[in-house]
């Protein structure tokens, strides 16, 4: 990466100043959170510098060691949130193609390869419904990359710990709802004192 880099280009670029602005300021915590390599965020992080969308400080801890804080600036939130919303517009169309033209097959799925390279993005800033894109991509035949399966993987375990008490409240109700009876696929289990 260089400055040369287009950064309104690069969906990495905007998922490091997406975490930057959530107030993750070390880049190893940032290469935690995205599930990208260190080497790769400061290079990111360096583009960011040199376009003047984070600001980087270095102060000095207890024991004189170094340690680096990252924070965003007011030209960086603009255009962090200007791309966030035209996602969110891509998004919706998606979502509006999807409900409108199941039979459109085709055109739901080149839609979706053309912007497949935000989705990281979109899933890390909560633009995306997990459950309906997974459905979206099960419809059109497409297989989750890697990227997206750890994103969603994260996002998927973070709903399902906010739900807290009640997804296990529905969990160990679901086998109410499933309709069994007590026979066995026809079979009735009962009477079998009546021979």
């Amino acid at each position: 990466m260089s400055s040369e880099v287009r950064i309104n280009d690069s969906p990495r670029h905007f998922m490091v100043l997406d975490a930057i602005a959530r107030g993750i300021q070390d880049p190893n915590k940032i290469a935690k959170v995205l599930k990208i390599n260190k080497e790769e965020v400061e290079l990111i992080v360096n583009d960011l510098l040199t376009q003047r969308l984070i600001i980087k400080k270095e102060n000095r801890g207890f024991f004189g060691n170094k340690k680096i804080k990252i924070s965003i600036t007011d030209t960086g939130i603009r255009l962090l949130n200007s791309k966030k919303e035209e996602l969110e517009r891509k998004w919706h169309q998606a979502q509006k193609m999807y409900n409108n033209g199941k039979g459109n097959r085709a055109q739901l799925q080149t839609y979706m390869e053309t912007n497949r390279s935000w989705v990281p993005l979109m899933i890390f800033s909560g633009i995306i419904d997990v459950l309906f894109f997974m459905t979206m991509m099960s419809f059109l035949g497409m297989a989750l990359n890697p990227m997206e399966q750890s994103m969603a993987g994260e996002s998927g375990a973070e709903g399902a710990a906010a739900g807290g008490e009640s997804s296990t409240e529905e969990t160990s109700g679901s086998g109410a709802d499933t309709g069994d009876t007590g026979d066995f696929g026809g079979f009735d289990a009962g009477g079998f004192g009546d021979f």
